[in-house]
């Protein structure tokens, strides 16, 4: 991939989006007619028709960060293969998406091996360059759909949203965890409460937190801050409220101003990530989740953190295509007119 000279970030070049595609007669593929980012980032985004540009951030540091396990760098690469070689259709179109490419933190000192505080400025720096490419792409008018990393990230794709559209956003989450920890120096656990704290986060909701895994402490300050959210024990343990209606009270709460869509692959059951769970959602519902949220105009943004597939051998191909379904159904709840 080429390499921008400004930042970390490799761009996807045309001749390597179709070495990855697997082209046969009759059938058309997303990858044959998506647009690269190397004909569009160094130039003008504006100019490109397409409303999705696809980001890769494969790092793990943010997880680690958080006393938790890396592994969350190898979802980018699972994801590539699968999602360019989707069939095209009238539903989904390659000419809608930008293949922009991704950032590469591993050279940055001490990323492997860095102490506790290091990392937590190695996360600092990474903050940075997400938030100023993404509210370059915001303010182009296009889409951010982010793949990749630890959830930590979820606090440049607020500040550069924020920034872009010059207001604080909202933000929906489906997550066992909150990540409404204490400012103690960034990492994967406090993205939420550091963008809340700094004023580009206003509403924020989270769906199916896991009872045994959000600190009583965390939950008053949440309720301090008039934080919205619902506990997985509630939808589907003891049925207080139906899962469907959970999502819809929150995409209510946040939806009439601009919002970004946060989906933590910790919350899907089995599924590899850095905090699998067994007992979560299903892919199903994941799927509901984001089609739900998706087909919302003030949906501004998509994340899917946390997915690890390097931590449960054998599991590329799993994670590549769940990946690959979530974000084709992004794309296709926003694209109906």
């Amino acid at each position: 991939m080429e390499k921008n000279s400004n930042s970390k970030l490799d761009l996807f070049q045309a001749k390597e989006i179709l070495k990855i595609c697997s082209i046969r007669d009759n059938e058309k593929k997303i990858g044959e007619t998506m647009f690269a980012g190397s004909d569009f980032l160094s130039k003008s985004l504006e100019s490109c028709p397409a409303q999705f540009v696809i980001l890769g951030i494969p790092e793990d540091v943010g997880p680690r960060a958080n006393c938790g396990k890396g592994g969350s760098e190898s979802a980018w690469e699972a994801f590539l293969t699968k999602f360019i070689n989707i069939q095209e259709t009238n539903r989904l179109k390659g000419s809608s998406i930008i293949l922009l490419g991704a950032f590469d933190f591993t050279t940055m000192d001490g990323y492997e091996y860095g102490s506790l505080k290091h990392l937590r400025e190695i996360v600092s720096a990474i903050d940075e360059s997400v938030s100023t490419l993404i509210e370059r792409i915001v303010k182009a008018g296009k889409t951010p759909i982010v793949i990749g990393g630890g959830h930590n990230n979820c606090y440049g794709l607020l500040k550069g949203t924020s920034t872009a559209l010059g207001q604080s956003v909202n933000c929906i989450n489906l997550d066992p965890h909150a990540d409404y920890r204490a400012l103690e120096g960034r990492h994967s656990g406090n993205g939420f409460s550091y963008a809340k704290q700094e004023g580009y986060l206003d509403k924020y909701s989270i769906v199916g937190l896991h009872e045994n895994y959000n600190s009583q402490e965390m939950i008053d300050r949440m309720e301090q801050d008039l934080i919205d959210f619902s506990t997985y024990e509630a939808i589907f343990l003891r049925e207080e409220i139906d899962y469907l209606d959970a999502v819809d009270i929150s995409l209510t709460f946040v939806g009439a101003e601009p919002f970004g869509i946060e989906l933590d692959c910790d919350a899907i059951e089995n599924f590899p990530s850095s905090a699998q769970t067994p007992s979560g959602i299903s892919s199903l519902q994941a799927r509901q989740y984001i089609h739900n949220a998706g087909r919302l105009t003030n949906a501004k943004y998509l994340h899917l953190p946390e997915a690890a597939p390097s931590l449960v051998e054998g599991s590329e191909q799993r994670v590549g295509k769940m990946l690959s379904y979530l974000v084709s159904d992004f794309i296709k709840a926003k694209s109906v007119t």
